[in-house]
């Protein structure tokens, strides 16, 4: 790949110039956010669709599965076509499907549209990649974890954005804005993005079908997409029925107040980064081992959100911390098993994430509706004690 020219943009962060570093992290910020938007927004969707309470978490697990999809079919393209048309390719189709959501009249094109805001989402696992293989290795972790703050900040800011946006326009507004500034971003980036040199080693079928195989030769994968899933199962089993909670008496707060909870874990950007630099020096276990017993720790100030919201923030910091630094942790140590095939290997972790995110959105729901905040906290603990004792076994291992 000879991209030496194109990237003598300013100083250097890595292999990267810091001016495209950032907008690479801005860029898998909004792509990210168009996946959580929706979370503050579920009441105000379901009070105009007619969804019932107990089923609205379906938009959220929807998205998810789109998302799924998108890890298993697109992802793994990072390997094969040149990044930077795959990257502005999947932003230009994000534009679109953004769009269908904010005219969404009935709730199955909602879901369809949800569905595809998902699948072309995953453009910020290819930048996440992109940016691992442009960065030179002993800096790897910084430069993932610098990016990787930009997705941190886009969830936190996506629930904030969501509801000022929707208390003074709708929520059908909330699409429309992020459809207007994908399109603005896509252009950003196809102009700055280094070319690549493709080498087409495999067929498609070829491609997908190792994903699979990654899985049965890579156990530092095997162990890594398992710890996703737990964990991010766990935070959506916060955030998905979070609105229920604080819409409701007593709390009976408007969506702009529900949004700021988002900010509350803003800490979980610097833990990325942070991370990103303990990997580098070799610390990655030490690391997973001390955020795993933290994301169990935050359940139990959380356990208190019904009467409490000063517990509810601190809960939410921790949690925040917490699940960026195992995210960052694990993406740098996989980048590391097979430098060929990074956009297989976080395409393979991510649908793991994937998985959890849209189990916990669903579940947690349900949950909420039959034995509400304190069977939602059961469930958020429970799925973080499993992640701890399965590091703790794999480690033993």
């Amino acid at each position: 790949m000879d991209v030496r020219a194109e990237q003598a943009m300013g100083a250097q962060v890595g292999g990267l110039s810091r001016a495209v570093t950032f907008l690479l992290a801005v860029a898998c910020g909004l792509a990210v956010a168009n996946v959580y938007y929706a979370q503050p927004l579920l009441d105000a969707m379901a009070a105009e669709l007619g969804l019932r309470e107990a089923t609205v978490g379906i938009v959220v697990t929807v998205t998810q599965v789109g998302y799924g999809l998108g890890l298993l079919l697109v992802v793994p393209l990072g390997d094969l076509v040149e990044r930077r048309r795959l990257v502005t390719s999947q932003m230009s189709l994000s534009v679109v499907a953004l769009g269908v959501v904010a005219l969404a009249p009935t709730v199955t094109v909602l879901l369809t549209g949800m569905a595809a805001v998902g699948l072309f989402a995953v453009v910020t696992q290819v930048l996440v990649a992109f940016s691992a293989t442009l960065a030179t290795p002993a800096e790897r972790g910084r430069v993932v974890g610098t990016v990787t703050s930009g997705v941190v900040l886009g969830i936190l800011s996506a629930r904030t954005v969501a509801g000022f946006v929707s208390d003074f326009a709708g929520w059908r507004a909330v699409y429309g804005v992020s459809a207007v500034a994908t399109l603005a971003v896509a252009v950003a980036l196809f102009r700055v993005l280094p070319r690549e040199r493709v080498q087409r080693g495999l067929t498609y079928p070829q491609l997908l079908r190792s994903v699979l195989t990654l899985f049965v030769e890579e156990r530092e994968l095997r162990v890594r997409a398992v710890l996703a899933l737990l964990t991010f199962a766990s935070l959506t089993t916060l955030w998905t029925p979070l609105v229920l909670l604080l819409g409701a008496p007593p709390h009976s707060l408007s969506h702009s107040e529900v949004g700021l909870f988002g900010l509350a874990g803003v800490a979980g950007a610097l833990a990325a980064s942070r991370a990103g630099r303990l990997a580098d020096r070799g610390l990655g276990n030490a690391t997973t081992t001390a955020a795993l017993v933290l994301l169990l720790v935050s359940w139990v100030p959380i356990g208190w959100a019904a009467s409490s919201l000063g517990a509810l923030g601190l809960g939410i910091i921790t949690l925040d911390l917490a699940i960026q630094a195992l995210h960052v942790t694990g993406q740098s140590e996989l980048y590391a098993v097979r430098p060929e095939a990074r956009s297989r290997l976080v395409a393979g972790y991510m649908m793991f994430y994937s998985l959890g995110s849209g189990a916990g959105s669903l579940a947690s729901t349900v949950v909420f509706s039959k034995w509400g905040w304190t069977g939602v906290s059961i469930q958020g603990a429970a799925l973080s004690a499993v992640a701890l004792g399965f590091w703790a076994f794999s480690r033993r291992r």
